[in-house]
C-alpha cells in the first residue's frame, strides 16, 4: 500500500519523534523531583533532557527544510541545511546542557542544599532510564538497518552523514550515563552524608555533555563543509568507469554529500582519441545510466573528458591503474 508524505516524513523521523516524547516526559518528572528533593545533580538531568527535547525539535525543523525540492537559488537542493542545524545542536547541548550542568555543580558544591529523601529521585531515575531506554533502543535498530554490515558500529557512526540518526544515538547514549552517574551520586551523597557530592555528580554529567557536544561539533562542521561519499562506494564508481574501453585513464572520480541520502559526482576521464564528439556524448550518457544503478544516493554526476596530463589528481581515492 502507498503511503501519503506525511506518513512517510514520520517513518522517516520516527527516530527524532520518540527521543522528543520520551525527553519531555523525563524533563517534567526530573523537575518535579529537583523540587521536591533539592538534588542538583537531578535538576542538571532535567535541564538535559529539556535542552535534548529542544534539539529533537531542530533537527525535525532542518528534516523538514532539507526536504525542499531544488529550486533556481540552490539547483543542488536544501539538503545541507540539515547539517547547519546539526551543528546549531551541538553548540546548544555544550552551552545549554553542559555548561548549565557545571555551573549549577560549582554552586552546589560550593552551597550544598540539605539532604531530603532520595525515593522520589529514585522512583523518577528509574522511569527515566526506562524511557530513555526504549529511545535509545528504537534509534539503535534504526542505525543498524541503514549501516554496513560490513563496517564496524563505531566505523559506521563516524561515517555516517544522517545527524538525525548518529545525534538521537549519542544523546540517549549520553542520557542513560548521565542517570547513572545521577543516581551514584544521589546515593554518595546519603551514604557518605555529604550534599557536595551531589554537586559534583552534576558536574561529571555536564563534562560528559562538553565531550559529546564537542564531538558532534567536528562532525556538523565537517558535513558543512563537504565530506565525500563512502570510499567503498567511490571504488565501485572507479571500478564501473575503468571497465569501459575507450576510457584510458580515470583521473579522478569526486563526490560530496549535498544531503544524508545525496550524492554529487564529479569525474575526469580520458578518452581514446579517435572518439568523434557524437560518440563520446552517446558514450557519456551510456556511462551515467551505469553509475547510477550502483546506487540510490547518486543525484547527479558530471563526467569531463580531460587528457591525463591537465587532470589535477587529488587523494580522495588511489589513482588509476590505467597506463
Amino acid at each position: 500500500m502507498a503511503q501519503g508524505p506525511f506518513l512517510a516524513a514520520l517513518k522517516a523521523d520516527i527516530v527524532l519523534y520518540g527521543a522528543l516524547a520520551a525527553n519531555l516526559g523525563i524533563a517534567v518528572a526530573k523537575f518535579v523531583a529537583a523540587g521536591v528533593s533539592g538534588s542538583s545533580s537531578m535538576l542538571t538531568e532535567g535541564v538535559h533532557s529539556l535542552v535534548d527535547s529542544g534539539n529533537q525539535v531542530l533537527l525535525l525543523y532542518g528534516q523538514r527544510r532539507a526536504r525542499k525540492p531544488a529550486d533556481h537559488a540552490h539547483p543542488f537542493g536544501y539538503g545541507r541545511e540539515l547539517y547547519f542545524w546539526a551543528f546549531v545542536v551541538a553548540m546548544l547541548i555544550f552551552a545549554g546542557g553542559a555548561g548549565v550542568s557545571i555551573y549549577e555543580g560549582v554552586l552546589h558544591y560550593r552551597d550544598p542544599a540539605p539532604l531530603h529523601d532520595p525515593l522520589i529521585n529514585y522512583v523518577v531515575l528509574a522511569i527515566a532510564f526506562a524511557l530513555e531506554s526504549g529511545s535509545w533502543i528504537v534509534a539503535v535498530r534504526e542505525f543498524n538497518r541503514d549501516r554496513s554490515g560490513a563496517a564496524g558500529w563505531w566505523q559506521s557512526l563516524v561515517r555516517s552523514k544522517d545527524p538525525a540518526q548518529f545525534m538521537v544515538l549519542l544523546e540517549d547514549s549520553a542520557a542513560l550515563a548521565g542517570l547513572a552517574i545521577a543516581a551514584i551520586g544521589i546515593w554518595a551523597s546519603h551514604y557518605f552524608g555529604d550534599a557536595r557530592i551531589d554537586g559534583v555528580a552534576s558536574m561529571v554529567i555536564g563534562t560528559l555533555l562538553a565531550a559529546i557536544a564537542l564531538g558532534l561539533a567536528h562532525k556538523a562542521k565537517g558535513l558543512i563543509i563537504g565530506e565525500a561519499a563512502d570510499q567503498s562506494l567511490i571504488g565501485r564508481l572507479r571500478a564501473a568507469l575503468e571497465g569501459w574501453p575507450e576510457i584510458t585513464s580515470v583521473n579522478h572520480v569526486r563526490t560530496i554529500h549535498t544531503a544524508p541520502e545525496s550524492v554529487f559526482v564529479a569525474v575526469s576521464a580520458d578518452f581514446a582519441d579517435d572518439l568523434s564528439m557524437g560518440e563520446a556524448e552517446r558514450l557519456i550518457e551510456r556511462m551515467e545510466t551505469q553509475l547510477k544503478a550502483l546506487s540510490p544516493a547518486i543525484s547527479s554526476i558530471y563526467i569531463r573528458p580531460e587528457r591525463r596530463q591537465d587532470a589535477v589528481v587529488t587523494t580522495e581515492e588511489p589513482p588509476s591503474a590505467a597506463p
